[in-house]
């Protein structure tokens, strides 16, 4: 059966970025550009008329701006997906971020369009038609969540995963989570339901550049009842805290004596990712053993399904975010689908997993069990 291509709407004031990346998008076979707009009144008119499967959008334009045009659609559209074309400087990056609470799906660099005209199509291509071919079936009706099958989990294309309660001789001694596309929102979430008397450290990798994972620190730190820092080299990992990795770097963990330190690396990316999923996870294994658990979230690729399977080995657990509360299933589903989760929940569920097993943990250790 011959598969529609991709519904694409280009939001932009400037005539020459809309015309340069619609003809990069027209080369793709797999996408249709249905329409161009050069503010938010006319792209919201086109929203209705175009019926798109993906919005691009520049934040500077006459009128309606993109943060109103956003924040209109997201009062009929919820889940339509918006990809956010993004200067990568401090002004680009704090606006990127506020766009991304407000209800942007996901973003991409604006290229120098003051160079080679062939460079600029290209890094459009490479940023931006994988999200876009990645965000294809967002604008549906929500995806069928995991749901309960005879005390199992159903998630769709794999074996049912079985949803069990924590062990007592497997207490939560970390909390590892790893997130991409749509990430922040669902981090946010999470970290500022955790309780102020979290039992476990939470180590985090995000999927972003250096300068917007400073700005996401900073507002998720606001936000939560438990410190949220950008880690350096050689930080202890301590309860009761969030460590997130900065961008460009890869995170891991390393024992030093009684203590688990961070140590920072430059090497060369995984899964295309720097930092990535799969080498922390892989880190907190070996520290950890038994006493991890780590938390997949919403992203495109599979970035934590190799890190995921050493945390099972090494007697660890393993939940995932359902395809429902997800912007894309592509890094929850994947260790979904290889039988790796022990769960697969809603984004609302696995605030309170992590907060239940840490409690349950802790009660444990009280009373020497």
């Amino acid at each position: 059966m011959r598969t529609e291509p991709v519904r694409v709407l280009v939001v932009d004031d400037s005539a020459f970025v809309r015309s340069m990346i619609g003809r990069v998008l027209e080369a793709e076979p797999a996408i249709r550009v249905v329409g161009t707009a050069a503010n938010g009144f006319t792209a919201m008119d086109l929203v209705q008329s175009a019926s798109p499967d993906v919005v691009t959008l520049d934040v500077e334009m006459p009128g309606m701006d993109g943060r109103e045009f956003l924040k209109r659609l997201r009062m009929t559209h919820p889940r339509l997906p918006v990809i956010m074309f993004s200067h990568m400087t401090q002004r680009g990056a704090v606006t990127t971020v506020d766009m991304l609470f407000l209800g942007a799906t996901d973003y991409v660099g604006k290229p120098s369009y003051t160079g080679s005209a062939e460079a600029a199509r290209e890094q459009i291509r490479v940023q931006l038609v994988p999200k876009i071919l990645a965000l294809k079936t967002r604008r549906s009706e929500p995806p069928r969540s995991a749901r309960d099958v005879g005390g199992a989990r159903d998630v769709g294309g794999g074996a049912p995963v079985r949803r069990a309660a924590p062990q007592k001789t497997a207490p939560v001694d970390i909390v590892a989570i790893g997130s991409s596309t749509g990430g922040p929102v669902a981090l946010d979430e999470i970290l500022s339901s955790l309780p102020r008397d979290l039992s476990a450290p939470v180590v985090v990798v995000q999927h972003m550049p250096s300068t917007f994972i400073n700005l996401l620190a900073e507002r998720m730190s606001a936000r939560s009842r438990v410190p949220v820092t950008v880690t350096k080299n050689g930080d202890v990992v301590s309860p009761g805290k969030v460590f997130l990795a900065p961008g460009e770097h890869h995170m891991v963990l390393r024992r030093q004596g009684a203590s688990i330190v961070v140590e920072l690396t430059n090497d060369a990316p995984v899964n295309g990712c720097r930092p990535a999923v799969d080498l922390l996870f892989k880190s907190v294994a070996k520290a950890y053993g038994s006493g991890a658990l780590g938390v997949i979230l919403t992203g495109m690729g599979n970035d934590g399904l190799d890190g995921s399977r050493a945390i099972v080995d090494a007697g660890g657990r393993v939940i995932v975010q359902d395809e429902a509360t997800s912007v894309v299933w592509g890094m929850p589903g994947q260790v979904a689908k290889a039988g790796l989760a022990q769960a697969v929940l809603s984004i609302k569920d696995i605030s309170l997993e992590i907060a239940n097993r840490c409690r349950a943990s802790a009660r444990t250790l009280a009373s020497g069990g």
